[in-house]
């Protein structure tokens, strides 16, 4: 993503080991920030084969980063 003019604004929270969870990817791959971190993950997961769209009804708590929360409603199907 090479648009310098970001329009929105996405605020998340994370636990202590999630955040811990993405500084570590992020320094390790050399990073700029946390966004280009978080934009990269983005990229990679909605590129992932078999990724599909999360059905309705479900909380943000189901999706977690580190395994800590619910199952995931997209990571746990199987995957044709």
């Amino acid at each position: 993503m090479n648009d310098l003019t970001r329009g929105e604004r996405l605020q998340i929270m994370l636990t202590e080991a999630e955040l811990e969870a993405l500084d570590n990817w992020r320094f390790k791959r050399r990073m700029p920030s946390r966004a280009a971190a978080v934009r990269e993950l983005l990229k990679r997961g909605l590129s992932a084969e078999g990724f599909d769209m999360a059905e309705g009804g479900n909380k943000s708590g189901d999706f977690g980063v580190t395994g800590d929360s619910s199952a995931s409603p997209t990571r746990d199907r199987d995957v044709k």
